[in-house]
This record gives structure tokens, sequence and C-alpha cells, in this order.
């Protein structure tokens, strides 16, 4: 990630400076962020890489900062968001068929804030692989800043507040993001619920 290429060599390897210690602790997390934003791991890939090196250009400022994590969080949101639109300009479409698991209950893949989402390598077992694609699925429907205050907010337990100084908007306008996220995401698992409910013959909510 941003290293110079490695090869044969009689001297060893420079050893890795504090920045690069410091992003790779956060690595693990802001990967995982990085899938629920931008829907594929590929994508995420990228999207990782791409913030490593806009840290990298200032890497006293990541490391001077209070919250690593959050500066960091900061850089791939706008690298997911800077990617979105490459991709709205060049795909003016909303909603792109793929193959994955969606497929199999006749619904198509949709498109995730920077990639389609499709079904491929999760680790760990079944139901939470199922969990983390329907989540990425989910996410990958609403905005980058929405998905961003969800995320924050939701997942990593920052207040509206912290997460509005993180993402560079007022505390109203956060708000207003994780507002009508949420309400997207009830609608979507509503309707959901009730394709399935139709698919099967039940109403939704009651069991055989």
């Amino acid at each position: 990630m941003g290293h110079p290429p490695t090869g044969p060599s009689s001297s060893p390897s420079p050893p890795p400076t504090r920045f690069d210690e410091t992003f790779c602790e956060l690595l693990p997390r802001l990967y995982r962020r990085a899938v629920m934003l931008a829907g594929t791991r590929s994508w995420a890939e990228d999207a990782v890489h791409e913030a490593y090196l806009k840290l990298a250009a200032r890497p006293q400022r990541f490391l001077d900062h209070p919250e690593p994590y959050a500066y960091a969080f900061t850089a791939l949101l706008s690298v997911v968001r800077d990617t979105h639109r490459r991709e709205r300009r060049q795909v003016l479409v909303d909603d792109v068929e793929v193959s994955g698991a969606a497929d199999a209950a006749g619904q198509a893949g949709r498109l995730g804030s920077i990639g389609p989402v499709v079904a491929a390598g999760w680790d760990g077992g079944v139901e939470r692989r199922d969990a983390e694609m329907e989540a990425v699925r989910l996410l990958g429907r609403l905005s980058a800043k929405q998905a961003g205050v969800v995320i924050l907010v939701d997942l990593d337990g920052y207040t509206i507040d912290q997460a509005a100084r993180i993402i560079g908007v007022h505390r109203g306008t956060a708000a207003r993001h994780r507002t009508r996220a949420l309400q997207k995401l009830r609608s979507l698992l509503d309707r959901g619920e009730r394709e399935r409910a139709d698919r099967s013959g039940k109403e939704p909510g009651h069991e055989a």
C-alpha cells in the first residue's frame, strides 16, 4: 500500500514507519467499513488503498489527530464519495443486475456505494456471511454520507455530534442523514419481508 516494490536484495527491508504501524492497526476495522460503503471486497481494497495514499501525503496530521480512526474514516468516506460521483457520471443507471445470493430469491443485486454487490468470498460461517451480505446490500442503497453516519453512530458507537464532526457537516445535517437512512432501511426491510411473504403465501410476521 504505497510502499516501494520489494525484490531480492542483500540488505534487509527498512522498518515500518510509525505512520504505517498506526494505519495497519486500524486496517481490519477500516476494511470492514470499506466493504459496507463500497459494496464489494475488490472495490473496498481500492478505496482503502486510496485512503492510505491520501493520509500518507500528510502523515503527521493523521498521527497528531486525537482519534486516528476517525481521521482515517473521513479519508475513506471522501474516497467513496468521489468514486461514486465518477461512477454515476460514467454509468447513468441506478440498479445493475449481478449474479449473487439475491438472484436465488429472484431479486437482482444492487449497486453498492461504488460498485455492484456480489456474493463473493466471505469469511466465517454461513449465517454471518448472509448477515454481512444483507448489511452491505442495504447500506449500498444509501448515499455515502447517509451510510457513513449510520456506520459511525450505529456500528462504531459515536454520538451524532461526533459523527457530524468526523464527516464535516453540521449536527442537524448529520441527524437528518441518519433519520432518512434509517427510514429507508426500515422501508427496504419491510418491503423485503412482504415480498418473502408473497412468495411463501404467508402474511408478514406469521408462521405456519
